[in-house]
């Protein structure tokens, strides 16, 4: 039988089951008991069927795709929130569309407008700049839209997100333990979310140990969030002659970064300059010493943030719009031991 000419009939006369249930092992796989799957799977692939998703698109007003807009797709943290974004995807028969906005409000917008085009069901995005209206016109496309490591502006908006501000704390309150007495914190762009409420959370733990965030803290912000970033900082507190006591950087790479200037320049790290990251990415273990840092679950983001919006997907008219947070882990290594 030719591959073109073989029709969903076809599928569920090899599988021995109704022409409806092989269309819900293709829309809706989670609906169909799992024997009853495997069968019609198996059949599927025997018979070299392939769906015309352009026209299933058509009739449904939408595809079988969701699209994932992420501010830096180089960031290992963000690579993991892909993988569990397509794990959830998959396991329900969805495709993933990826963006990367490289932080730029108008790539970012641009993004949304090809993932409209693309008729995607939903959108997850972790937003560089994009205003609500452009959101708000997803949304009223019949897009559903989920917040992805960002809190909820509004009642009516789904996200899933982590506690930067108790993440901040808690990285300097690890550093105050320590002994710190001066510590620098080297951020990205203060226009980035995440990197304001890291140090919301850190002067607050400062505060909360009777020091004036004023003078016991020196912020040092980078135009990137990479290690080369880190390392120029780091290159520029050394030339200047002030070294503080320890440093906490607003991510891993720019922690990895500032290490490998400190150690170039012979700086004992933790002796003389203690060091804790952010997002604990693989390589934060395996650093030359490995690296203290804040632990987000960056899997399991992606993946709660999937089940999210596919159920919001599911369930259109509904108002009951859920805003997850999660709590960072404190993960103490060489660096500031």
């Amino acid at each position: 039988m030719l591959m073109s000419s073989v029709s969903i009939k076809d599928v569920a006369a090899r599988a021995g089951v109704s022409p409806g249930t092989v269309s819900n092992v293709l829309n809706r796989p989670e609906k169909v008991a799992e024997s009853t799957r495997v069968r019609v799977e198996k059949a599927i692939r025997e018979l070299g069927f392939v769906r015309h998703g352009s026209a299933s698109s058509l009739r449904a007003g939408h595809s079988r795709t969701i699209g994932l807009s992420v501010i830096d797709i180089g960031n290992p943290f963000f690579t993991d929130v892909a993988a569990g974004v397509e794990e959830g995807a998959s396991e329900r028969g969805y495709a993933v569309i990826l963006g990367n906005s490289s932080g730029d409000r108008f790539k970012e917008e641009r993004n949304l407008l090809v993932f409209a085009e693309q008729r995607v069901r939903g959108v997850l995005i972790t937003p560089a700049g994009a205003s609500l209206a452009k959101l708000d016109q997803l949304r009223e496309r019949g897009i559903s839209v989920v917040l992805v490591d960002h809190p909820a502006e509004r009642p009516d908006q789904c996200s899933v997100a982590v506690n930067d501000v108790t993440g901040g704390s808690l990285a300097v309150s690890h550093l105050l333990d320590g002994g710190a007495e001066r510590i620098a914190y080297v951020t990205g762009p203060l226009t980035v979310r995440q990197c304001l409420d890291r140090r919301i959370g850190a002067e607050r733990a400062l505060a909360a140990a009777g020091r004036d965030p004023g003078r016991a803290l020196e912020e040092i912000a980078t135009d990137a969030m990479n290690a080369r970033a880190g390392q120029e900082a780091a290159e520029k507190m050394i030339s200047q002659g002030r070294l503080p006591d320890a440093v906490f950087c607003a991510n891993d790479l720019l922690a990895l970064g500032v290490m490998r200037a400190l150690l170039q320049a012979g700086v004992r790290v933790p002796e003389d300059v203690a060091l804790i990251g952010y997002d604990d990415i693989d390589f934060a273990s395996a650093s030359a010493v490995s690296l203290s840092s804040v632990r987000q679950p960056t899997h399991r983001l992606g993946r709660v943030a999937t089940e999210l919006l596919l159920d919001e997907c599911d369930n259109p008219e509904s108002h009951a719009h859920r805003q997850i947070m999660f709590q960072p882990e404190l993960v103490a290594r060489e660096s500031t031991r």
